[in-house]
């Protein structure tokens, strides 16, 4: 399993301090079958604390996700600041998650030296 953000969404977990450990245990709840929501075309919603409080209050991320091979996390938003994204920006989301799920090694390669791409190093707790 590996596991990726997206620069946008490097940006938005540096700001609001989201460490590389609690999306590690976002994705271990989702291999688990653990999603906070199944949206659809492979992207899962998987709620994250804030540093201090609980997973309700904290930020919505949305993954792409394909278990056992790749995750991508592509959007993250606080919930005191959107209830949640509408159809069309879903749709976006959707086909954004298709292209880095299909993304060949080379193509990740490429991402992560053009720093498209962030890999988050992932090591699945037993």
């Amino acid at each position: 399993m590996r596991v990726f953000k997206t620069k946008w969404f490097t940006r938005f977990a540096r700001r609001e301090k989201i460490s590389d450990a609690s999306l590690n245990k976002a994705i271990e709840r989702a291999e688990k079958g653990l999603v906070d929501a199944d949206l659809g075309g492979n992207v899962v919603k998987q709620r994250i604390a804030r540093e201090g409080g609980g997973r309700s209050g904290g930020y919505r991320t949305l993954v792409a996700f394909k278990s056992q091979k790749r995750a991508v996390f592509i959007y993250g938003f606080a919930k005191n600041e959107l209830d949640n994204i509408d159809d069309n920006e879903l749709r976006t989301l959707k086909e954004i998650a298709a292209g880095w799920l299909k993304a060949t090694d080379k193509e990740l390669k490429r991402s992560l030296d053009d720093g498209l791409l962030q890999e988050v190093k992932y090591a699945k707790k037993n």
